[in-house]
C-alpha cells in the first residue's frame, strides 16, 4: 500500500509497466469533472471508475481484495478514510473472478485506518485488503484500475 500526494505519483512509475498511462491520465485530466462510471484509458488494462459514494461508518464498510487489478484511489470532492489489512491477516473468503473481488463481512474491522485528503492518492496492491468510502458525507472519487502484469 502506498499513500502519497498526487503531485508525487510519477515517483511510482516503475512499480508497474502501465503506471505511465495512469500518470499521463491524471496529469492531463480534470478529475473533479469526469463523468460518473467507467472512463477509458487503455481498454481493460487501465481504466478509471468514477463514483459518488454514500457515507459509511467504519462498522458499515467492508474489506475487499482484488487479484487481477491494482487500485489507485483518489478522493476528489472531500477527504476519505480507508481501512487497511494485509491479506496475510485476513481469513479465507470467496473470490469472485468476474468481479475480481473477495469481499469480507460488513462489520469486520480493518487493522488500520488512514485519512486520505483531497490531493492525495492510495495505491492498493493485490496483497492489500482495503475498506474504502468511510466518510461522513457523500464523496466523489476516482478509482483507477491497473492490470497486474
Amino acid at each position: 500500500m502506498v499513500l502519497d500526494l498526487l503531485e508525487n505519483l510519477k515517483s511510482y512509475e516503475a512499480l508497474n509497466p502501465h503506471f505511465s498511462k495512469v500518470i499521463d491520465f491524471v496529469e492531463n485530466t480534470d478529475l473533479a469533472n469526469l463523468p460518473l462510471g467507467r472512463n477509458e484509458i487503455c481498454g481493460d488494462t487501465v481504466y478509471a471508475n468514477v463514483m459518488e459514494v454514500k457515507p459509511k461508518t467504519k462498522e458499515e464498510a467492508f474489506v475487499e481484495i482484488h487479484r487481477r487489478y491494482i487500485d489507485i484511489q483518489i478522493p476528489v470532492s472531500a477527504n476519505e478514510t480507508m481501512g487497511y489489512t494485509p491479506i496475510n491477516e485476513l481469513p479465507e473468503a470467496n473470490y469472485n473472478s468476474a468481479d475480481d473481488a473477495a469481499i469480507y463481512p460488513v462489520g469486520m474491522p480493518a487493522r488500520d485506518y488512514l485519512n486520505v485528503h483531497k490531493g492525495e492518492f492510495v495505491i492498493f496492491f493485490p496483497q492489500d485488503g482495503h475498506a474504502p468510502a468511510i466518510t461522513p458525507s457523500p464523496l466523489k472519487k476516482v478509482v483507477i484500475k491497473v492490470a497486474v502484469e
